[in-house]
């Protein structure tokens, strides 16, 4: 009888890890390596494990700061206090950069706008420092005479009863014929009797004033003050009137204003106005200030020729400004010649002589009392 082997109930399956399995492990292997030689897709990674949402927070802040530690040129491991010096100053750098055309127009401003002061002074003080009108007196006076240089005739002798028949429409009509109104000149009742009225006495001094405006301007924006004037180059002639026509006083009357003689007496002019300081010196308390927003300056001057002349003249004033310039000045018309004033007396050898009588209302000839009614 032939005999069987008995199965083999002892042996092991074979092992990965024996010698069986380290064949397997080495073909493994090799297949590996020959895909990825064929360029076959490698075999994936193991895989990380997921950091926290604290760690991704502060690697992204470290990453920001080393981009900023870089882009500042700091070296790699700089520590936090120079970092922040280096971005404070390099900011401030920035901020200078942006705002630095502020910062320079806010000091030019200053350097210019003291320049255009320093302009606009030496502008203003090369102005002329005022300008000066002068013009007749419109307004009818309390007592007047009027000058004509020729005779009236039967008829303007007659409307001046018939039709003018009152005071205001003679003196009117009087104009338009020509005729020149000269006013009584001020009385000066309170005027300091040795230092004025003692000059008055005189025979050869008119009893009429000649009557103008005076206005003063000036286009400067600082004030300019006149506080002293000159008469000057007075020349005079014969009167040539031929005809006068008074409307006498009724009584003492006193004005507002200035009051001269031509050439004038000493410390004239004066102020003739009824209050205390009539008769005395004006410039020796008074002033003219104009320019600076000021008002004109305007007042109204009594002129008085002598008897039977006709003068002219004209003005020069000393005036201060705010440069600390004191001058004097000739005033100028508006031609730019020197300004000539000129002041009518009544004629001493008149041909006609006539007076208002005003109750009843009446033109008499004075040399023979004979009335026009």
């Amino acid at each position: 009888m032939t005999a069987t082997e008995p199965p083999d109930e002892g042996r092991d399956d074979p092992k990965p890890g024996g010698a069986d399995g380290s064949l397997a492990e080495q073909a493994s292997q090799q297949a590996r390596q020959d895909g990825e030689s064929a360029g076959g897709p490698p075999a994936a990674a193991a895989q990380p494990s997921r950091q926290t949402d604290a760690d991704e927070g502060n690697g992204a802040r470290e990453s920001f700061a080393s981009i900023v530690a870089e882009a500042l040129g700091l070296a790699p491991g700089s520590s936090r206090r120079r970092r922040a010096v280096t971005l404070l100053v390099l900011l401030s750098i920035a901020f200078m950069a942006v705002f630095q055309d502020t910062v320079t127009g806010y000091f030019m401003i200053k350097i210019n706008v003291t320049r255009e002061n320093d302009s606009n002074a030496e502008y203003d003080a090369n102005k002329v420092p005022f300008t000066v009108s002068v013009r007749p007196e419109e307004d009818e006076p309390e007592a007047w005479a009027m000058v004509l240089d020729r005779a009236l005739t039967p008829e303007e002798k007659q409307k001046l009863v018939a039709v003018e028949n009152d005071r205001s429409g003679a003196f009117s009509y009087l104009k338009k014929l020509g005729g020149r109104p000269l006013a009584d000149k001020a009385t000066l009742e309170k005027a300091p009797p040795k230092r004025y009225k003692d000059q008055l006495a005189s025979s050869a001094l008119g009893g009429y004033a000649d009557v103008f405006q005076m206005n003063v301007m000036s286009t400067r924006s600082t004030a300019v003050v006149i506080d002293d004037w000159q008469v000057t180059d007075v020349t005079c002639r014969k009167s040539t009137g031929h005809t006068i026509v008074h409307l006498p006083e009724q009584g003492g009357a006193s004005y507002e204003g200035l009051q001269l003689h031509i050439p004038p007496l000493v410390g004239e002019p004066v102020m003739t106005d009824e209050a205390e300081g009539q008769g005395e010196s004006y410039f020796s308390t008074q002033y003219i200030e104009v320019g600076g927003g000021q008002p004109s300056g305007g007042f109204k001057v009594q002129a008085i020729a002598p008897r039977g002349k006709s003068c002219q003249w004209g003005i020069k004033v000393r005036y201060t400004d705010s440069y600390q310039t004191a001058r004097w000045v000739q005033l100028q018309d508006s031609n730019g010649r020197p300004l000539r004033i000129r002041t009518d007396s009544v004629p001493t050898d008149a041909r006609q002589d006539w007076v208002f009588i005003v109750q009843p209302w009446r033109l008499c000839e004075r040399q023979t009392s004979k009335c026009i009614t």
